[in-house]
């Protein structure tokens, strides 16, 4: 599809945030909400605010939220809606379902992880090792940051019971093939976890085609509020034994996962975030995405090192570099004091920088479909002046 059929301007007006001189590069930690979502929210909290269980409008109004929210999560990852749960975080749901899982492992058994990783998926599984006497390996990158799939199929083995892995690295931007994993895992008897934190705003997701087990992600990362949102196969949530109070309903089988009340304002903004991404459509805002992605590496300084895939190719665009003469915290000092927001450290991504040999970590500029080609090109002469 033509990126003509893209138009930047439209999006623009549909978010207030970006109404100002600040160009957000920073959507890899957060990214910007629409109005419509932001009324959402709004619209809950002054209309339909109770709890649910009540014989009276509002509590039947909160609900229905909860049903909408259910069905577009469903309609997001592609699954059924009883297969899906939120919370509060991501972190906060893999805590919690890597420990529900917990209860079924035993003494020597394995988790394979990679160095992609963002340490939500990582941290998780490290307690559960200590507390059940378990094994974690890892599965290495290679120095263009792409998954050494050989040193992956190396660390599987019979006591292989998870493969767990990111969709697409919230540090680098590299890519991996979830299905291709996937299949992997299944083949020694082993979950196929995955992290879609960071692909979610690039991409759709297909739990289906890609035949994971488990998938998490975070809708303050497309659009939406603060919230984490989990899928995992039926069979699983089925045979789970949860983590909850006795009178919790068992039913949907997710909600058996779900802790006290939901946030349900933050369900209505899910809602709103989930059909203004349908309205913009995944061919557009990847043709878009891309072309912004290829105009950032072709204009980037030679003071700038890239750490990553060097073009489009397997990526998405969340560049990290290191500038000559500059440490990351000086460099997003700098661009933040000319309006450029940008991050600097690890990102939480503690493997992959260990990996790079980059102590200090990096600069980390995401690119989202609401930046515009000024915005990059005035990234990339800042950095040039550094």
């Amino acid at each position: 599809m033509s990126t003509l059929a893209f138009d930047i301007a439209a999006v623009r007006t549909r978010f207030s945030a970006l109404g100002r001189d600040l160009a957000f590069f920073d959507g890899p930690g957060g990214t910007q909400c629409p109005d419509e979502v932001i009324d959402a929210v709004a619209g809950y909290l002054r209309s339909s605010n109770a709890n649910v269980g009540g014989h009276y409008e509002t509590s039947r109004a909160t609900e229905a939220v909860i049903t909408d929210a259910r069905l577009a999560a469903a309609d997001w990852m592609g699954c059924t809606p009883d297969e899906i749960g939120f919370g509060a975080s991501m972190t906060t749901l893999n805590f919690m379902l890597t420990r529900t899982l917990g209860r079924e492992l035993s003494a020597g058994d394995e988790i394979v992880v990679t160095r992609l990783e963002h340490d939500a998926n990582v941290s998780p599984w490290l307690e559960l090792a200590r507390d059940r006497d378990l094994v974690v390996r890892f599965a290495d990158i290679r120095d263009d940051t792409t998954l050494d799939l050989a040193d992956l199929d190396a660390q599987l083995s019979e006591r292989t019971r998870v493969v767990a892995f990111a969709v697409a690295s919230n540090a680098v931007g590299t890519l991996v093939d979830p299905a291709a994993i996937a299949r992997r895992a299944h083949e020694v008897g082993a979950l196929a976890w995955a992290d879609a934190v960071h692909y979610a705003p690039h991409g759709p997701i297909d739990v289906a085609a890609w035949d994971v087990d488990v998938l998490l992600n975070s809708p303050y990362k497309y659009c939406g509020p603060h919230l984490g949102l989990f899928y995992a196969r039926r069979e699983l949530l089925e045979r789970w034994r949860p983590y909850k109070v006795r009178p919790a309903a068992d039913e949907p089988l997710g909600h058996r996962f779900e802790t006290g009340t939901l946030p349900h304002e933050l369900l209505a903004g899910f809602v709103a975030a989930v059909d203004y991404f349908h309205s913009i459509g995944w061919d557009a805002i990847q043709d878009y995405e891309r072309e912004l992605g290829r105009r950032f590496l072709a204009g980037l300084p030679d003071s700038c090192t890239l750490h990553g895939p060097p073009t489009m190719e397997g990526r998405v665009p969340t560049f990290a570099l290191t500038v000559e003469g500059s440490t990351p915290e000086e460099v997003a000092v700098r661009l933040g004091e000319q309006g450029l927001a940008v991050w600097h450290g690890n990102y939480y991504a503690v493997e992959v920088m260990r990996r790079l040999g980059l102590e200090d970590g990096a600069v980390r500029a995401g690119i989202l479909h609401y930046n515009t080609a000024e915005e990059v090109d005035r990234l990339l002469a800042a950095l040039g002046e550094l």
